[in-house]
């Protein structure tokens, strides 16, 4: 079986070292690669799934919203997310899910972070944002974007961030991302009343973002709850250890 993650540039990704461990946990022998490909080649590498080729894919930046267009099917959790990050082929038809969604919600109960009635920033409103957003209204947060470009009623712009106090701040943009490990998205001085703070980048582990906060909540957790969603949806089976069981294994590897 051959399973790949779908993407613009994936030089930074950990998913195959996180794949390979669930297939030696799931007794499967697969393998799971990086396929880099341009816009104008996602239908074709869709329809390899559908060939056989392929058994599964996940998708990352910048394809997480392009994708749904080419789907069958998309599960209604994912388009109410409004992006899709899991595919599967199944009863003949392309599916869509959302893992990124269950990944980052186990992060937040893992860290016993209760966002009930609280007051909840994610940074940058891409396809990742999106699952975020909704993972902290489930469990009852107050939930605005931040960007750039504030174009509804549920994003605020940067300026206005820094006369909030917010309980939580997430960063979903790739800005600290490998190679650019010396960019934060926001100053020092906005998370000084900031409770807590996240960021979905995983490598570096603790981006500038992070150090500023003295936070070690970043990516992996996520990536690795969502990559655990994404084979037991491929492969029809129930994982059964613990998300914290394979995240240490992975962090002894990287």
């Amino acid at each position: 079986m051959k399973y790949a993650l779908l993407g613009e540039k994936l030089g930074h990704s950990f998913s195959p070292i996180i794949h390979k461990e669930i297939f030696k946990d799931l007794n499967i022998d697969a393998e799971y690669e990086l396929k880099e490909i341009k816009k104008e080649e996602i239908k074709d590498t869709l329809d390899l799934l559908k060939k056989g080729i392929y058994n599964g894919y996940n998708v990352t930046i910048p394809y997480k919203k392009e994708v749904m267009q080419y789907l069958d099917e998309i599960t209604p959790e994912a388009k109410k997310i409004g992006a899709v990050n899991t595919i599967a082929y199944k009863f003949g038809k392309l599916i869509g899910y959302n893992t990124d969604y269950y990944g980052f919600k186990e992060e937040v109960l893992f860290n016993k972070i209760d966002v009930k009635n609280k007051e909840c920033y994610i940074l940058g409103t891409g396809g990742a944002s999106l699952a975020l957003h909704k993972a902290l209204i489930d469990l009852g947060g107050n939930v605005l974007f931040v960007s750039r470009n504030p174009s509804n009623d549920i994003t605020i712009s940067y300026e206005e961030l820094k006369n909030k106090k917010p309980y939580l701040i997430v960063n979903a943009t790739p800005i600290g991302m490998y190679p650019n490990v010396d960019s934060s998205p926001i100053e020092k001085d906005i998370i000084n009343n900031t409770k807590y703070v996240m960021d979905i980048i995983f490598n570096p582990l603790q981006t500038k973002l992070l150090k500023y906060a003295n936070s070690k909540m970043n990516g992996l957790f996520m990536l690795v709850g969502q990559a655990i969603k994404a084979e037991e949806i491929w492969q029809d089976m129930k994982y059964e250890l613990s998300i914290e069981n394979l995240l240490k294994r992975i962090e002894m590897k990287l």
